[in-house]
């Protein structure tokens, strides 16, 4: 690296450590933030729902807004909502001000994730290069993940939960100032016009669909939930309609039809929405099972941080040698497969380190997962598209996080109820870690299969396929 990638890389890096940080922070802090300003039970999801909606249905919208206007900017732009979020967050006094803080926090993530994985792209274009990039990006953002856990219980134990919001400000700000300073503006060499239609409607067909899932998960397949989802069957139909009839298409058909870029996204709801609900029921194991303190719970997820740590660090030498799609496919069977154990582990404490070994394991393959599938996903296109590609991987990592733990809880309030506590919610943790477990290693072996039939013969990242685009 050249010593202007190395300050580049740093800038982008720790803006994903950020973002990281501050997504595991507020969740130890949710129970507090509820009682303080007076979420019922049954409102305090709506703390991380609102969050998703935005980060979910307005990932892609930004990253191709990137490619036009400029990817430096709209990373500006967001971590100046960031900031003005942060304030707005730890000032609230009501619900209704922390859920426009959370919604503005996820418009904040919706922009700067895209934009700084753009940058990255568009800086490291040899692939070794670039996938050490995106290796490194997974082992800040695991860093990230890691530190939040724990100094979200410190700070929400020996402060206060505003702080979870109050310590984004002088970061914020100073990444802007840096940012602008030292990292080059990237845009698409041929600049078009937005695709105003297709960006109203993918936002507002997954934004519909998300809310849909959601609430049938956590409230059963009521009118509501039913009708959210069969209104974003109709606007993501429509999306593709329009898409293949628009000249400037926010996401041209032809990208969407080729093999690596489809299934490569698809894979990412499984692998960031399986890993999601690991921790939701490592952290109802440890905490209401075993009867631990939110700091011990963690420090146990931090076993999972640190595993994602070397798997992010193992991660680019693996895909020098074995093809990305075979790397996703066996990666997502390991995460998968390292989920099982927990079915075995009774309510004793003495099992709390057979969790973290398992789980660390677990936690290295899905790292090289999600390196495997960046890689793919945004190797499959050209140098003009990589804030749409990164955009469009973004908004499949956020649509998998949303969906993950309220499918999962689903099936844990199916066997035991939602009013089971300590013990007896161990039948529910055990079928529902069993389900996520089995969906994982099916996709992984089914992905495999499917993409190794559309992967060029030899290739490390794709350079065919991102060739073919840029002529």
């Amino acid at each position: 690296m050249t010593s202007r990638q190395v300050v580049v890389l740093i800038v982008l890096l720790a803006s994903q450590f950020l973002m990281a940080a501050d997504f595991s922070i507020l969740n130890v802090a949710l129970p507090r933030v509820g009682v303080d300003l007076g979420f019922s039970a049954g409102n305090l999801q709506w703390i991380t729902t609102a969050f998703a909606l935005c980060a979910a249905g307005c990932t892609l919208v930004f990253g191709r807004v990137g490619d036009y206007l400029g990817r430096r900017r709209i990373f500006v732009t967001g971590m100046l909502i960031l900031a003005v979020a942060s304030v707005v967050g730890g000032l609230a006094t009501s619900p209704e001000l922390l859920l426009v803080a959370r919604t503005l926090q996820g418009l904040a993530t919706a922009a700067v994730t895209p934009a700084a994985l753009a940058l990255l792209t568009t800086t490291f274009t040899e692939p070794g290069l670039r996938a050490r990039a995106l290796g490194l990006n997974g082992v800040m953002m695991s860093s990230g993940f890691s530190v939040g856990a724990v100094l979200g219980g410190v700070l929400t134990d020996t402060l206060s939960w505003r702080w979870a919001f109050f310590i984004n400000i002088p970061v914020a700000l100073l990444a802007v100032v840096v940012v602008s300073a030292v990292v080059a503006e990237s845009r698409a060499e041929r600049r078009g016009t937005l695709d105003v239609p297709g960006a109203v409607l993918i936002t507002t067909g997954l934004f519909s669909g998300v809310y849909g899932i959601t609430q049938a998960a956590e409230n059963g397949l009521g009118a509501l939930p039913v009708l959210a989802m069969g209104l974003a069957v109709v606007l993501l139909a429509a999306f593709w309609v329009v898409e293949s009839r628009t000249e400037e298409a926010l996401v041209p058909v032809r990208i969407l039809r080729r093999p690596e870029v489809a299934f490569s996204n698809m894979s990412a709801l499984f692998i960031f929405g399986g890993e999601t609900a690991l921790i939701f029921f490592t952290g109802l194991y440890v905490q209401n099972v075993l009867g631990f303190s939110p700091l011990v719970a963690g420090l146990v997820l931090l076993g999972i941080g640190i595993g994602q740590i070397l798997g992010g660090m193992i991660g680019p030498r693996l895909i020098e040698r074995i093809p990305p799609h075979t790397l996703l496919g066996l990666s997502l069977v390991g995460q998968g497969a390292f989920m099982l154990p927990m079915l075995v582990m009774p309510a004793t404490p003495e099992w709390v380190l057979p969790l973290v070994a398992t789980q660390f394991v677990n936690a290295v393959f899905s790292m090289t997962a999600m390196l495997a599938f960046m890689v793919i996903a945004t190797s499959a296109v050209g140098t003009d598209m990589q804030g749409m590609a990164t955009g469009m991987a973004t908004q499949s990592q956020q649509v998998g996080i949303a969906i993950g733990i309220p499918v999962f809880s689903a099936v844990f309030t199916a066997v035991v109820g939602a009013e089971a506590t300590g013990s007896e919610q161990m039948p529910g943790i055990h079928t529902a870690v069993a389900v996520d477990g089995v969906l994982l290693v099916a996709a992984g072996a089914l992905l495999w299969l499917v993409l190794r039939r559309h992967s060029p013969a030899g290739s490390s990242a794709g350079e065919p396929a991102a060739a073919d685009e840029n002529r």
